[in-house]
């Protein structure tokens, strides 16, 4: 991998502890921090929860939902300008897909760690993205303190 600044580097977040770190390393490998896109998958609704039958719930609401929670995640931990995108989809392919059309030239994503039936149940991101990207991808493993 070239060490160059990179001109677009994707950071998928989820909000948990590890995201902070992963956003502070993609700063480390830009020149300006618009560079760094930070991306949050939202997964569809099921068109049968109760929430979207009573109309209480629609998928634009919990985007914009998210847009403000990432306003106050951002200036929460003190992050510059940095790009930020919602978007709806499977996670995993969604981050690529984003990946490719901004043409990114990293993706930095933490690793939760998971193994065993943990992660048989609720997947692996990374290991998707790993598997669908066409960029480098740096892993960042796991804290003690999850």
């Amino acid at each position: 991998m070239n060490l160059q600044p990179k001109s677009s580097v994707v950071v998928p977040v989820d909000f948990s502890g590890h995201c902070v770190e992963a956003i502070r390393t993609a700063l480390q490998f830009v020149e300006q921090p618009a560079h760094v896109h930070l991306i949050h998958v939202v997964v569809p609704l099921e068109s049968n929860s109760p929430a979207v039958l009573l109309g209480e719930v629609d998928q634009a609401s919990r985007e914009q939902r998210v847009r403000e929670y990432f306003a106050d995640y951002t200036r929460e931990n003190q992050l510059p300008d940095i790009t930020v995108v919602v978007r709806t989809g499977s996670p995993g392919e969604t981050i690529t897909d984003y990946a490719a059309d901004a043409k990114a030239d990293l993706i930095v994503i933490s690793s939760h760690g998971y193994g065993g039936v943990k992660r048989l149940l609720l997947g692996s991101v990374t290991e998707r993205v790993l598997r669908l990207t066409t960029c480098p991808v740096l892993v960042l493993p796991r804290g003690d303190d999850d």
